[in-house]
């Protein structure tokens, strides 16, 4: 397992994450014991960044990794979760609840402080309560050591290219946006260069677009995006390959990417997808599958509220 620096925090880490979403059954249903062996399993890999949240299976995949988290050393790992969001429509970003939340979210993980601490999905709420009050929120919650940086994370690109000049925040969390299918993120990493913002990607796969199963109907990609996903997919599948490999090796050979997060509550498929990250890509796939979707390079869909996925700037010259 290879490590990179993660902006300006100092912290080394891995470059396959753990998103530790799965352990709340938010895929499909999970045995709890096999959930905390994954977690075991990824620590084994070499992989040293969990992330979580309270929203992922209402509250249980963090009581499922504090279960796991009390079986092993604190220092072997960094730990990330959120506040902000509990439900599909469910948003408080008010201080309170996110000093609240925090120290739910500790008694569940079985630990005194977590790493980072990232307000979830804040493009659903207007930027004045997170500048105004959730970000100066985390900023006290680093002063008295509960969190060691503060984060932000959210689906459009663009919400960071407007909130980034307003937060005071050390890391984000981007999804969808470093995969086989879209590569939008790159155009984002001058401003985070630029302000010293640590960047931790999610979703090599695309919340399943890149799967010979197909995707959910909740999914929000269009047809389009999906069918050609789909048949990306089953082409590796005739090459005798999983998709899902060639996307995890994809998104971390990205050096200026610190680090990429998949989720699984099976031990075997943790420690596969660690191992892929030390295996050269073949080339020759990675280019025929690139070409099966170049129609829907960059593709994406919206997300929260209006403002927040119109681009003001040039970063995202190349999406659709």
């Amino acid at each position: 397992m290879k490590y990179r620096l993660l902006g300006k925090t100092g912290l080394e880490v891995s470059r396959l994450g753990f998103g530790a979403s799965s352990l709340g059954s938010v895929f499909r249903q999970t045995d709890d014991a096999e959930g905390i062996r994954a977690v075991h399993a990824a620590l084994d890999a070499g992989i040293n960044l969990i992330d979580v949240s309270p929203y992922y299976g209402a509250t249980k995949a963090e009581t499922v990794l504090g279960q796991a988290i009390a079986q092993t050393s604190r220092d072997r790992f960094y730990l990330s979760t959120k506040a902000g969001r509990y439900g599909e429509n469910a948003f408080d970003f008010s201080a309170a609840r996110i000093e609240s939340s925090l120290e739910e979210s500790l008694r569940r993980l079985n630990t005194d402080y977590v790493d980072m601490l990232f307000l979830h999905d804040i493009e659903f709420v207007e930027p004045d309560i997170i500048v105004g009050e959730a970000i100066p929120a985390l900023q006290r919650l680093k002063k008295e050591g509960k969190i060691r940086f503060a984060g932000i994370c959210g689906l459009p690109l663009a919400l960071f290219e407007q909130m980034l000049p307003q937060a005071d925040v050390d890391v984000i969390i981007s999804y969808c946006h470093y995969s086989l299918n879209d590569t939008s993120l790159l155009g984002l990493l001058p401003l985070l260069e630029e302000r010293g913002v640590g960047l931790v990607n999610a979703s090599p796969i695309s919340m399943g677009l890149l799967s010979t199963r197909g995707t959910p109907d909740w999914h929000p990609a269009s047809a389009e995006l999906k069918e050609t996903c789909l048949r990306a997919a089953r082409l590796v599948e005739e090459r005798g390959e999983d998709i899902a490999k060639l996307a995890i090796q994809f998104s971390t050979a990205e050096e200026r990417i610190p680090t990429t997060l998949v989720s699984t509550a099976n031990p075997a498929n943790i420690a596969r997808n660690a191992a892929w990250t030390d295996e050269p890509m073949d080339p020759e796939l990675l280019s025929e599958v690139l070409d099966v979707l170049k129609p829907v390079h960059n593709e994406t869909w919206n997300s929260g509220l209006p403002r927040y996925n119109e681009s003001t700037g040039s970063f995202m010259t190349e999406r659709k």
